[in-house]
């Protein structure tokens, strides 16, 4: 007999005003024009708050009205926020913020700096309560200068859309992908392990620090093949996607008989530490990023891994349409909870085609929402209200992420009641005078004095994409781009936009843009790279990329690089020829800009 959950239904929910736009008798949706433009007001109020008050520390602290930093001194809000303006139709602003950040920000500083974040500005490699005593004082923090790379990446990438003036050879060039690639490789020493399973902290100035705790939580080596590839594809450098892969490989040979990972694993022994398995916290974006890097790479390989781990995950975490946490040896439920982390699962099931279990599960997240006007970070099923110590709300994106993406699949108005909720609630209970703050407690609503960047980057893009179809980045493929690069043409802006972690869009067109040998690179662009790391005067720079004059294409067949020169890696994503990923009734490129999602069984 199957293990059944009973949740309360009878608490408190929270009261909200009344709606402008929700819902009238006849069950019509909530008005989307109405409330793109009250997101876009939050969005203002927010990133206003932060310039006037925060700039140049990493994150705004809205109670006080004043900044610190959080991640490594990057001015991550402003980076975090960049891609978000330009989707708001802020053309302007994105080119003054590309010039502020060229000026300012510098990665050769001695400060430790998560790797993950620094790739992807993603999730924290959270820890269960029952965990942190066996692991107190480790240090968890390589995840912060990935996101750092993944914002670079997509504003690289939107910056010809944005009316920023591209310099010749674009989008395999250009100071944005530079100061990418100058991140990422800061990166590199944290991969240096017997396992290829990367450290969680690097130092930017030094490397790893001899007494780095070698504990490192799944999500923080298993998410960089979408950044790292696309670094590869782009500067022609294939360590990037090497390593990456490599680390994915690890975890995937580490799973158990019953396959399943767990929580947190020693890098250099390639033991277990935390043995929890489920799909939140520590372990979520590795999940997210299969998917992701399968469609970025048209790479089957990593879906089928995926679609392995989604059958372990069904056989023996899900009961009810929730997801527990189990031991990942056993399969015993070691925690019956619902972490808020765990709302990407929707959104990350429709992009596989699952949608009738995709929206049950939504809809037993959203019941949670509608209980407390957010989701806690830890929500204990069976008793149905939150878990000591995990009663706050950081205003995450994940379950709006869903409400995204499901909505593009299927155009559920349920889900545009979440965004309704989602924008009536924020405002409600977290807003402020400098900006929108943490709410540290949902049951009495008590704020924390910090706004986290996921929230410029992630929540407010999702809720205004949710209201907003026409959107550029819902793009069909009905309108492109055709760019002329140093090796050939390319089409990009079609749309199949592939969101990193942080929600910053990667345009996967671009990756077949810039193939080509190392040695093959184009003469300017060598230059460039010399003057950039030799770090001569900028003015000089500029002259010296307009002298040498226009770039016209080589004539002859032998612009793309053969094959059979890549390296292996290359080598292996050349011979790919027939689409790995597609639907029945079209083409998969053109499934996924339609539906926002890999395929359906129908059309």
């Amino acid at each position: 007999m199957p293990f059944r959950l009973l949740v309360p239904f009878g608490l408190l929910c929270v009261l909200l005003p009344p709606h402008h736009g929700a819902p009238g008798p006849d069950g019509t949706a909530p008005d989307p024009a109405h409330y793109r433009e009250r997101v876009k007001a939050m969005f203002y109020h927010a990133y206003d708050s932060y310039l006037e008050n925060a700039f140049p520390y990493d994150e705004l602290r809205p109670l006080t009205c004043d900044g610190h930093d959080t991640w490594g001194s990057f001015s991550l809000t402003l980076i975090d926020a960049l891609d978000t303006l330009l989707i708001l139709g802020n053309v302007s602003e994105f080119q003054r913020v590309v010039e502020v950040l060229q000026d300012n920000v510098d990665f050769d500083i001695d400060v430790n700096a998560s790797v993950f974040e620094t790739n992807i500005r993603g999730e924290d490699c959270l820890l269960r309560p029952l965990e942190e005593s066996k692991i107190r004082g480790m240090q968890f923090s390589l995840q912060n200068t990935k996101g750092v790379v993944g914002g670079l990446l997509s504003a690289h990438l939107l910056s010809k859309k944005a009316g920023v003036e591209v310099e010749a050879g674009w989008p395999c060039s250009g100071p944005l992908l530079r100061m990418a690639e100058e991140a990422a490789r800061k990166l590199l020493p944290a991969f240096q392990t017997p396992t290829g399973m990367p450290y969680g902290t690097v130092n930017l100035l030094h490397g790893v620090n001899p007494g780095e705790t070698p504990v490192t939580c799944t999500a923080g080596i298993g998410t960089f093949i979408v950044e790292f590839a696309t670094l590869s594809s782009l500067t022609g450098d294939p360590v990037f996607e090497e390593v990456a892969r490599v680390a994915l490989m690890r975890l995937w040979e580490s799973r158990s008989d019953i396959g399943l990972v767990g929580n947190h694993i020693d890098v250099l022994t390639g033991k277990w530490v935390a043995q929890d398995a489920g799909i939140g916290a520590g372990v979520d974006s590795y999940f997210e990023y299969l998917v992701k890097g399968a469609i970025l790479l048209q790479d089957k390989k990593l879906m089928a891994m995926f679609l392995e781990y989604n059958k372990a995950i069904r056989n023996y975490t899900r009961f009810d349409d929730w997801y527990l946490w189990v031991q990942m040896y056993k399969g015993t439920v070691s925690m019956p909870v619902f972490q808020s982390l765990e709302a990407y699962w929707p959104g990350l099931q429709s992009l596989i085609g699952d949608i009738d279990n995709a929206m049950r599960t939504f809809l037993n997240y959203y019941t949670v929402w509608k209980q407390f006007g957010g989701l806690p970070e830890f929500y204990n099923i069976p008793q149905g209200y939150t878990v000591e110590k995990r009663e706050g709300y950081p205003l995450r994106p994940e379950l709006i992420e869903s409400a995204m993406y499901l909505y593009r699949a299927t155009g559920d108005p349920t889900l545009l009641e979440l965004g309704r909720d989602a924008v009536e609630s924020i405002e409600k209970i977290s807003k402020v005078e400098c900006g929108f703050a943490t709410i540290k407690d949902l049951r009495d609503h008590k704020l924390d004095n910090r706004m986290e960047s996921f929230f410029l980057a992630e929540t407010v893009k999702y809720l205004y994409l949710l209201f907003d179809p026409t959107n550029f980045i819902h793009n069909n493929g009905s309108t492109f781009d055709a760019v002329i690069t140093p090796y050939g043409e390319c089409i990009l802006g079609a749309g199949g936009y592939i969101f990193n972690t942080e929600a910053h869009p990667i345009d996967p067109a671009a990756l077949h843009c810039c193939r080509r040998l190392k040695e093959e690179q184009w003469e300017v662009e060598d230059l460039m790279r010399e003057f950039y790391s030799l770090k001569r005067n900028r003015s000089r720079f500029q002259k010296k990329t307009m002298s040498s004059g226009p770039w016209e294409p080589p004539a002859g067949p032998e612009t793309p690089s053969s094959p059979e020169n890549h390296d292996q890696a290359r080598e292996k994503s050349a011979k790919q020829k027939i689409p790995l990923l597609s639907c029945p009734s079209q083409p998969f490129t053109s499934k996924l800009a339609l539906l926002g999602q890999v395929f359906l069984d129908s059309s």
